[in-house]
């Protein structure tokens, strides 16, 4: 089969295409024959060698693929030949033709769901529930600004607030991407390349300060949303795609009596699978009424995945890439 394969820890540049053994599935593994790969930040960090994990090399990157069940390891229950599924949080190796993975690791895909939309759905959609749902407590009527509001956790983090009843402040970089995001549900709409975010901030909430803020971004916004955020605000963290890890006055937090809430989704999913499990069901409802979508900027062959993950670490995506083996 054909993969992407990370030989050492290195610029994405260094990423090989080619030729290596068919996997064959282990005890309580299924084999699928892939057909579309969710491109994820955390996935050009990883092959950089930037990740919290270092796994060993040589490997294969990406952790969201939906496919087609092709084999079945020794012990697995529950899953058949020909079965349409998707994978729930994997560590990597979704960028090849073939993965094998744990049947638990695995769901049916939802009805009249396409392929492109499963393989991009759990990650970001994922992140975005856990964060506003179990970690940032979001109530009906809340005010949410969700920075970088047009990628794909943010995207989804707009979707889903409005989804919770959150009043949606989206802030990006640029009108394009502002206009995706009023398109999926945002309210109100900040350029912070041209607009003073903190000011913007205390206009649109008169002075009360942002109830939570999503902060896959990092950098200089995080400074700011910490001197915009309202009494018992939660400033969630969510990643640094701004490639810039902020630091934090912590008098901020006490004047203004507000948190700072990590959220590290993966390890969610290993260390509460039931509430993960209830989370996605939840998440597949909403999909099946149109309530949250997946916006796929564009689809790409498997053999072009160093340009996506290029486009994706530059911040060039509106929504999700998705990469397609044997295309």
């Amino acid at each position: 089969m054909k993969a992407i394969v990370c030989e050492e820890y290195a610029p994405i540049d260094a990423l090989q295409y080619r030729e290596i053994e068919d996997p064959q599935p282990k005890l309580g593994e299924v084999r699928i024959a892939v057909r579309a790969v969710g491109v994820n930040y955390p996935d050009g960090l990883l092959v950089q060698g930037l990740y919290q994990a270092k796994p060993a090399l040589p490997l294969i990157p990406g952790s969201e693929f939906s496919g087609v069940v092709e084999s079945l390891g020794e012990g697995v229950q529950g899953v058949a030949v020909g079965d349409a599924v998707m994978a729930l949080s994997l560590h990597y190796g979704a960028y090849a033709e073939m993965v094998c993975c744990p049947a638990s690791r695995l769901m049916p895909l939802p009805q009249d769901m396409p392929f492109a939309d499963a393989s991009a759905l759990v990650l970001a959609h994922g992140t975005a529930h856990h964060a506003l749902k179990q970690r940032g407590a979001l109530q009906p009527g809340e005010t949410v600004l969700v920075l970088g509001a047009a990628g794909g956790t943010g995207l989804a983090a707009v979707q889903v607030a409005k989804a919770m009843g959150g009043r949606v402040i989206a802030a990006c970089s640029s009108a394009e991407k502002l206009a995706v995001a009023k398109q999926h549900g945002a309210d109100e709409l900040i350029n912070y390349k041209d607009t003073d975010l903190r000011k913007a901030l205390k206009e649109l909430t008169e002075g009360k300060g942002v109830d939570v803020v999503y902060d896959p971004v990092g950098g200089k916004a995080f400074g700011q949303c910490a001197r915009a955020m309202a009494a018992n605000g939660r400033l969630l963290v969510i990643g640094f795609a701004s490639g810039d890890i902020p630091s934090l006055p912590v008098n901020l937090a006490l004047v203004k009596e507000f948190s700072v809430v990590g959220v590290f989704w993966g390890a969610f999913t290993r260390r509460e699978p039931a509430t993960f499990a209830d989370n996605m069901q939840q998440l597949f409802d909403w999909y099946q009424r149109g309530v949250v979508s997946v916006h796929i900027d564009q689809q790409m062959p498997l053999s072009q995945a160093k340009a996506a993950l290029d486009a994706v670490m530059g911040r060039k995506v509106a929504g999700k890439m998705v990469l397609l083996p044997g295309a």
